[in-house]
């Protein structure tokens, strides 16, 4: 039984899209999409990865067939499937397949944010993977299109990582955890 209603999960993932992605600037091109309402957030009620992937299918397909003036990206949040990183670190691997399945290669792709994210070769408590790091599993479905747009417009996209590292261990976890972004209990 689910002991948080969508519009908390939802409320929660603004809450840190807002405070963090935007705040901090994690990503300079989230702020447009936010500020347009072109941001999508849709809580899979999926308890396992076979449902899941029919959910992603469904929010892929709906992506492709709506135009990014009203939908530029979708954060499909999965409280119930998948708090295991490593089970859903495999599950990236399906997702792209599921994109390759439905003929969208080239057209979408998805990233990837869950509350334990852990980038290879880093310790679990090392403050860069709070990068990846959302209040509830999320699959981060963008357009590359809308990519590629924001690329050009931002001519040092590549340091964005670097500059999201510094950002980051200035803040610290005494910084990190002020922001107070830990997700209601589901």
């Amino acid at each position: 039984m689910n002991t948080i209603d969508n519009d908390s999960i939802i409320a929660a993932t603004r809450d840190w899209v807002e405070r963090a992605v935007i705040g901090l600037n994690l990503c300079p091109f989230a702020k447009a999409v936010q500020v347009k309402d072109q941001i999508r957030y849709v809580v899979s009620a999926a308890r396992d990865a076979d449902t899941l992937l029919q959910d992603l299918s469904n929010e892929l397909r709906h992506l492709a067939a709506t135009s990014a003036s009203e939908t530029d990206t979708t954060l499909l949040i999965h409280p119930w499937a998948l708090n295991d990183f490593l089970d859903y670190n495999e599950f990236l691997e399906i997702a792209d397949a599921a994109i390759e399945a439905l003929d969208l290669t080239g057209e979408l792709q998805v990233a990837s944010f869950h509350p334990d994210y852990q980038f290879a070769d880093s310790a679990p408590d090392d403050i860069e993977n709070c990068t990846n790091r959302s209040p509830y599993p999320t699959l981060h479905l963008l357009r590359e299109e809308s990519i590629d747009r924001a690329v050009a417009a931002f001519p040092d996209a590549a340091d964005i990582y670097a500059a999201n590292i510094r950002t980051l261990r200035t803040l610290g976890w005494a910084g990190w955890n002020a922001l107070n972004l830990q997700a209601p209990e589901t």
